[in-house]
């Protein structure tokens, strides 16, 4: 991989040259009690050049998975490179994080605002900060997400069909599933797709919930990308994937016909077949019973772990074509 790094790199006017460490404040806004509130961010480079790789997180204030998995990563030193420099933003959206929530205070979602403007709203301030101040330094991104609300995601990469790099570089990170999607409009992805900045998105687990399975595929599976790039520390072992990714290029939501009491009896990145029973609807007086049948042979990577659901809810992600 080819690197924009330089012997000096510079951010918000601190100058970090090869062989430094040093963590750099992002003031995102004063709150109303004139307190500032800041964005960390965690520099490591080594005396050694090579790649430039940014690892974020917390881009929704509700997703903890990710932030656990970063948080790893710095914690376990693994973001002290052999060579080249390591980016690590453990929460972008620190003001979802305070108060729990996905949104920032002014009800926009973070990553439906990329690029940003600087005088515009403050979500997308910040965005306009990651772009101009940080990506442009980068040369590769590793962005962790979580399931939203109380749907549970198989641990995944998320990338664009027909890229041969990020398929290469998704194998090399190990998650049950490669999931094919499309560049959202207005986020991250695509943002840094735009100017020619790969990234691998991760999704795993759901909000507010930290699973231990969920984030030790997402540190081995930066262990593995660095790996591969020579970053990462010879002091740290590296295993292969127990299975090779399942390449999931199409897929469904199963949805409630009925409102009720739910529970999944299918567990996730369970493989099914066409009519086999993923999960029971009922009330909660004993008079009403339905059970929810898979639409089609296919693997399920999400489920809905709500106890209660609507009708119309999304229930079950299953595929419904693999490469």
């Amino acid at each position: 991989m080819t690197s924009k790094a330089n012997e000096i790199l510079e951010i918000l006017g601190e100058k970090i040259k090869l062989g430094e460490s040093a963590t750099v404040t992002f003031e995102v806004a004063k709150l109303h009690t004139r307190n500032t509130l800041d964005v960390p961010i965690i520099i490591e480079r080594s005396k050694k050049p090579g790649p430039t790789v940014l690892i974020t997180a917390g881009i929704h204030g509700d997703e903890i998975n990710g932030v656990e998995i970063v948080r790893q990563i710095i914690a376990k030193n693994i973001n002290k490179p052999k060579c080249g420099t390591i980016i690590c933003v453990p929460v972008i959206n620190v003001f979802g994080f305070l108060n729990m929530d996905r949104l920032f205070p002014d009800g926009r979602d973070l990553n439906r605002t990329f690029p940003g403007t600087k005088g515009g709203s403050l979500a997308s301030r910040v965005a306009d900060f990651v772009m101009s101040k940080i990506v442009p330094h980068v040369d590769f991104v590793m962005d962790f997400h979580t399931g939203g609300a109380d749907r549970f995601n198989a641990a995944q990469i998320r990338i664009v069909k027909n890229d041969l790099k990020l398929t290469e570089l998704a194998h090399v990170f190990g998650t049950p599933f490669i999931f094919y999607s499309d560049n959202l409009n207005k986020s991250f992805r695509n943002a840094c797709s735009n100017i020619g900045v790969p990234m691998l998105l991760f999704e795993g687990g759901k909000s507010f919930n930290i699973d231990s399975i969920i984030t030790n595929t997402g540190v081995n599976g930066v262990k593995r990308v660095l790996d591969h790039f020579g970053m990462l520390n010879s002091k740290f072992k590296v295993s292969k994937p127990k299975k090779e990714a399942i390449v999931i290029s199409k897929s469904k939501w199963v949805r409630a016909k009925y409102s009720g009491m739910f529970k999944a009896s299918i567990a996730i990145n369970s493989s099914v077949l066409k009519d086999d029973i993923l999960g029971h609807i009922t009330d909660p007086y004993g008079s009403f019973s339905h059970f929810v049948k898979a639409p089609n042979d296919g693997y399920i990577f999400n489920i809905n772990e709500s106890p209660i659901i609507y009708q119309g809810d999304a229930i079950f992600h299953i595929s419904t074509k693999v490469e």
